[in-house]
């Protein structure tokens, strides 16, 4: 797993989705921003508590979670 010391995980901030830096900017909106085709520059001008490593590794956190492998039909892990 990569380095991702800027993507926190808590159930009492924003549902418990991934999120930067316990802020309630979930990498979800990053990520979906980015898609639309948004700059970075734009994101941190919309959130000014946002800096480029937040963004950097809301990418890592998307690339890691995409690569990461499971079977849909296997019963849970304990």
């Amino acid at each position: 797993m990569p380095r991702l010391d800027r993507i926190t995980i808590s159930p009492d901030v924003c549902r418990g989705q991934p999120s930067i830096r316990g802020l309630r900017i979930t990498v979800g909106v990053v990520l979906k921003l980015l898609a639309e085709g948004k700059s970075e520059a734009d994101l941190i001008r919309w959130y000014p508590e946002l800096e480029p490593d937040d963004i950097r590794q809301a990418r890592r956190y998307a690339a890691w979670v995409a690569s990461e492998r499971f079977d849909a039909q296997a019963p849970p892990t304990p």
